[in-house]
């Protein structure tokens, strides 16, 4: 026990005095402000709509939609003539996005000689514009996810148009290649176009849908050097800029005035708004939010939420093995066909064809592009029928997808050997090398099919960004190859259109064998990536149905699975934003969550 001499400094010490009085104001304080609060709730508020939200809401909390909450409003939800009809015209777009990438070659004569450059040198707006396109993929491919599909589709449309005016124009070289970059910059691609697919078909009836976008994807690339090669012979060089500005311009009224908003957190934004629009005009004030409007503008793009969705289909490229597996394999597939279409103008002119029959000569794989998807069918009827026997059987529901694949991807190396010896020219007829360009474009499209496919069905919400990175690997790859393309095929051996061919023969040997090994391995690749686990899981449970959005991954900032521990709730479903941040660190006020007046 202490003695008094021990004690007595203690008690009379000015600060320990000073200190305790404080302690028990403080405590005095906290203990009135807890009783006004119970009393009055609604004074706790120190800012004019913490007060507004609780005088028409009798809660600070904020109640999140989720997709249960609306479900029949959404795109899964529109009538099949809505989605095909919408899906038409995203045909059509898609089909212009890679017309722009084909067409220019049939300019490089006229270029290289109004402007006294090279050929190779004039083939570099569209290495250009290839390279740029890659990266413009990636880089609107999140904002599609954030401030949904029908904006950046138009802004994109609108400054690929835009920049096709000053290359029709053009006065000097230069500007052709700074323009042409810029454009294909501007092209939001195939990772917004197929990411629509996922707002409008749940990934058990998908792939009727998949296989119809990825058809515009490749057809719109040989559509470009078809209707080229009769503007090469019969127009001025400047025609292929402004045929690929009409049919832009065509495609941009049409998505503007037939296409709406599919994006499923932006609906239920504008969804949450009309509820409670349609509530004050009742009298009965319902409180639901949308995902979006639950965190702030300044908040959701400030400089560093900014960096972090521009960054997130880079960051998916990278970290996630099914991603960066599939879309190498589909980018080195693509940098194969395109380095044997640039052999086309070296090949048929062995046989003296005109320059619009060179153009003509790449039907066969469009042909090709043509049975490829009409195989699909039955493919697809078989994977819809194994999904529903084994629902609990990862493959089946997953890899089953990549099952066709597997007997038509060897049509690329048996393609490829016999272009080589056919392509040789005279005494040979040149009706041997069509039927393998169409033997090739099966294989191309059916790689591209299947990819897509599987990727749409791991990432659903996120396929903008996972596909983005497809489409990086596509166009980058291509637009690297560009410029050696002619030369490879110009200067192997002493038969160097046969060697050339051949070389790309055997890479593709290594490619086809690593679609068996990612068929075989697809289980252990999903394992190893935890996103496409966490969307699996959110899906489980939904009933099946996609998770429109996931908390903080690769930089979500919205969520529909929150974790309300606090109130007993652990991953709910349903969210909840406390309001009144202003003073809800203040003693006595109590943070939970409210059930009264949510609908």
């Amino acid at each position: 026990m202490a003695s008094a001499a021990e004690v007595k400094p203690e008690i009379h010490d000015p600060e320990t005095v000073h200190n305790n009085e404080a302690a028990l104001h403080e405590k005095k304080d906290s203990s009135e402000l807890g009783n006004e609060l119970r009393e009055n709730p609604g004074s706790g508020a120190t800012r004019d709509d913490d007060r507004a939200h609780y005088e028409q809401f009798g809660t600070y909390d904020r109640y999140e939609m989720t997709e249960e909450d609306c479900y029949d409003e959404l795109g899964f939800s529109f009538p099949e003539w809505k989605k095909w009809m919408i899906l038409s015209i995203i045909f059509l777009v898609q089909v212009s996005m890679n017309f722009n990438t084909s067409l220019y070659s049939n300019a490089v004569g006229g270029i290289s000689k109004e402007f006294g450059v090279s050929a190779q040198a004039a083939r570099v707006g569209a290495a250009a514009f290839l390279v740029a396109y890659a990266f413009g993929c990636e880089l609107w491919a999140p904002w599609s996810e954030e401030l949904g599909r029908w904006p950046v589709l138009q802004l994109s449309l609108f400054f690929v148009n835009v920049f096709q005016i000053p290359v029709g124009i053009a006065p000097n070289y230069a500007t052709i290649i700074a323009f042409r970059t810029l454009g294909g910059l501007s092209t939001a691609g195939g990772s917004v176009t197929l990411a629509m697919v996922a707002d409008m078909w749940e990934p058990d009836n998908q792939q009727y849908a998949v296989a119809f976008i990825v058809f515009s994807s490749v057809g719109g690339s040989v559509l470009g050097p078809i209707v080229g090669g009769f503007v090469e012979q019969f127009l001025a060089w400047r025609w292929n800029i402004w045929i690929q500005l009409i049919f832009g311009g065509a495609v941009q009224i049409a998505h503007a005035c037939l296409v709406p908003e599919t994006r499923t957190t932006v609906l239920m934004d504008r969804i949450a708004k009309k509820r409670r629009a349609e509530g004050t005009k009742n009298g009965k004030p319902v409180n639901i939010w949308g995902p979006n409007e639950l965190t702030p503008w300044r908040e959701r793009f400030s400089l560093h939420e900014i960096i972090t969705t521009w960054v997130r289909p880079f960051r998916m490229f990278l970290t996630e093995p099914i991603v960066l597996v599939l879309s190498l394999l589909s980018g080195f597939s693509d940098a194969i066909i395109f380095m044997f279409l640039q052999s086309y103008a070296l090949v048929y002119a062995q046989w003296d064809f005109a320059t619009f029959a060179i153009g003509l000569a790449f039907v066969p794989i469009g042909i090709g592009y043509l049975l490829a998807w009409f195989s699909f069918f039955p493919a697809i009827k078989r994977n819809e029928r194994l999904r529903k026997e084994r629902p609990g059987d990862e493959i089946a529901q997953y890899e089953a997808r990549l099952w066709w694949l597997l007997f038509t991807a060897p049509c690329l190396p048996i393609g490829l050997i016999i272009f080589a010896w056919t392509s040789t020219g005279p005494p040979l007829h040149w009706i041997g090398s069509m039927i393998a360009s169409a033997i090739i474009g099966i294989a191309n499209y059916a790689i591209y099919m299947a990819t897509i496919d599987y990727m749409i069905c791991a990432y659903g919400p996120y396929s903008a960004s996972a596909t983005g990175g497809n489409g990086w690997a596509r166009d980058f790859l291509a637009g690297v190859l560009t410029l050696p393309a002619t030369p490879f095929f110009q200067n192997i051996g002493s038969n160097p259109l046969a060697y050339a061919s051949t070389i790309l023969f055997c890479i593709s040997l290594l490619l086809v064998v690593s679609i068996y090994v990612i068929y075989w391995k697809g289980p252990v690749l999903r394992m190893r990536s935890p996103f496409a686990q966490q969307l699996a899981g959110a899906r489980e449970e939904t009933g099946g149905r996609r998770a429109s959005h996931l908390p903080g991954v690769y930089g979500s900032r919205v969520n529909s699975i929150s974790g309300n521990s606090q109130a007993g709730m652990p991953n709910s479903r349903r969210g909840s934003v406390i309001r009144g941040a202003s003073f809800q660190g203040r003693p006595g006020v109590q943070r939970g969550i409210s059930s009264s007046n949510a609908y």
